[in-house]
């Protein structure tokens, strides 16, 4: 199948019009499926797959790099790495001191990523935190030399604020350094305002390709999570109750509901569709830890919404 691909900012990285989240590979996706899901996924068109090098140290008797370890796993046995834009980020805390983007840090960091990830280059390296304590122009000269030397291909921040980004952006432009191409924002149905009111038009104007994560809001815009009884079932549904269960997700739910009867699609494809009609949307992510997950992601990618769908989810989702 030939999925349109498009440009990530203004980097030569081709990407799929959703990117696969890695958070769940070797967590609630064990090697086995994990496998299944990045073939399906390359299967259907898709190219481009989202990591860390923290996922998934939240789970009990984890430490961190199981989730690129699962994936180098496949990019051996499979011999698809050609085939793959790859993503992964440096910077959450690993422990033993090892956290932020102290240029020696970097450097041990992604030499640990190639050797789990079992490739010698990264297409989109990212820092997932902001680091204040290092200079940007440290960083950003540090990204630049392992460009330089073919580890990897662009990068990209996330959990950036506007004024940041447009920081680091400024200071490439000015010392002649690699520049951030993507960020990846929490944006979704739910989680609109701190995206939508600066940092919008800041990578709009500056041609940064968004890769936003938590599409789905952590499975809540699927609408498996009505209740708190409902999201207890579930190792991500506890931060679904604190989060998203008010008067203002069950309205978007309500929503969701009345565009899914109409188009006659699932409620969780709508809200990814919404997502990527978005301005300056690249490749949203999404998470599947199964094969039905993963052809829903698929089909939403697909989806048409019109103008009265549109309109009924902003007006639902608007913040008051």
């Amino acid at each position: 199948m030939t999925t349109p691909l498009r440009s990530l900012g203004r980097s030569s990285l081709q990407v799929s019009p959703l990117c696969l989240g890695g958070n769940v590979f070797g967590w609630t996706a064990d090697e086995a499926m994990s496998f299944r899901l990045l073939d399906a996924w390359l299967d259907a068109g898709m190219n481009f797959v989202d990591t860390a090098d923290v996922y998934s140290r939240w789970a009990p008797g984890h430490s961190g790099g199981e989730s690129e370890r699962v994936l180098g796993q496949w990019l051996r046995s499979s011999g698809k790495r050609a085939q793959v834009v790859l993503a992964t980020k440096v910077g959450k805390d690993m422990g033993d001191g090892k956290v932020g983007l102290r240029p020696e840090y970097i450097r041990q960091a992604v030499d640990a990523s190639l050797q789990r990830l079992q490739t010698d280059y990264i297409d989109l390296y990212q820092s997932h935190d902001d680091d204040p304590q290092v200079p940007l122009a440290d960083v950003m000269g540090t990204f630049g030399e392992l460009i330089a030397e073919g580890k990897v291909r662009a990068v990209g921040a996330s959990n950036y604020s506007a004024a940041r980004l447009a920081e680091a952006l400024n200071i490439s432009e000015q010392h002649g350094l690699a520049r951030y191409e993507s960020l990846q924002p929490l944006y979704n149905l739910y989680d609109r305002a701190v995206f939508e009111q600066e940092l919008q038009p800041l990578c709009v104007e500056r041609g940064v390709g968004v890769i936003n994560f938590y599409s789905l809001a952590a499975g809540f815009l699927t609408g498996k999570y009505r209740t708190a009884d409902d999201a207890r079932k579930s190792p991500r549904g506890a931060k679904t109750t604190q989060l998203y269960l008010n008067d203002r997700g069950l309205r978007i739910l309500a929503a969701l509901e009345q565009v899914s009867n109409r188009l006659e699609a699932p409620l969780g494809e709508v809200a990814v569709a919404w997502v990527m009609r978005q301005p300056g949307i690249a490749s949203p992510i999404a998470s599947a830890s199964n094969l039905e997950q993963l052809q829903s992601l698929i089909r939403a990618s697909q989806l048409q919404l019109d103008a009265d769908a549109m309109a009924t989810l902003n007006t639902a989702s608007a913040e008051t």
